[in-house]
């Protein structure tokens, strides 16, 4: 289920947020998606483990990225925008090897030509595992030439 004053879409479905390709190869699924709170999970599988079996880094960040972008997506599309990714720094504070990584995004700043989120990752124990901000860049929808 997903909730938000304003639905995203790029592709025409309105009413759905969709994770990107990408995302969909790592098993993001989206819970909740507003312009001001975005909350997400996924699964902990064997393709997300370093050689030493923890979550790996990048994994994390490309959460916290997703959730940033979608959240701004579902408050610029409709007015002809789009949110695409500017910044984001990640910190790592506790390991995960199983289970599912839950994710939390809550805009700090809404401007013209950026938003701000802070992301907060957790394991299933509800412990902090990363923190993340991401600054997303709000730019026109470019028209298609073909």
């Amino acid at each position: 289920m997903f909730t938000a004053a304003r639905s995203f879409t790029l592709c025409g479905a309105m009413g759905e947020v969709l994770p990107s390709p990408f995302d969909n190869h790592y098993g993001l699924e989206i819970d909740e998606a507003t312009d001001e709170l975005v909350r997400a999970h996924v699964e902990v599988g064997e393709h997300l483990l370093q050689p030493d079996g923890l979550v790996h880094g990048g994994v994390y960040a490309s959460i916290a990225e997703a959730l940033a972008s979608v959240g701004t997506n579902v408050g610029v599309v409709p007015e002809g925008d789009i949110g695409l990714g500017m910044s984001n720094n990640s910190a790592f504070l506790r390991s995960i090897r199983e289970g599912t990584i839950h994710a939390v995004a809550r805009r700090v700043h809404r401007g013209r030509t950026t938003w701000v989120w802070d992301v907060e990752l957790t394991d299933d124990e509800g412990r902090l595992c990363a923190v993340s901000r991401v600054t997303i860049a709000v730019r026109p929808v470019r028209k298609s030439l073909h």
